[in-house]
């Protein structure tokens, strides 16, 4: 009779193995990105209220408006990465 398992046997649970070790390394990566993203969008916003970049003039009414939009957009991101919904792996 011949040797070879039929059913996979130990190259479906090594490739098992594998798989959860990406899933969980793109899980990390994702949550390290998502982190870093809202960083990026709350502290743009609060730096363009703040007026950081010195822009004065009749346009000054969009640095408000785009600062508000960016640090609101970025509680969003940060409520759906504690809520886990932007990383399907955390399921």
């Amino acid at each position: 009779m011949n040797s070879y398992n039929s059913d996979g046997g130990d190259f479906r649970r090594d490739n098992d193995r594998q798989t959860t070790g990406i899933s969980r390394t793109n899980s990390i990566l994702r949550m390290i990105f998502g982190i870093f993203m809202i960083v990026i969008y709350v502290g743009m916003g609060v730096l363009l209220l703040i007026n950081f970049f010195g822009w004065d003039g009749d346009w000054a009414w969009t640095r408000y408006v785009v600062g508000i939009v960016l640090i609101i957009y970025g509680i969003w991101r940060a409520y759906r990465q504690i809520k886990g919904i932007d990383n399907p792996y955390m399921s």
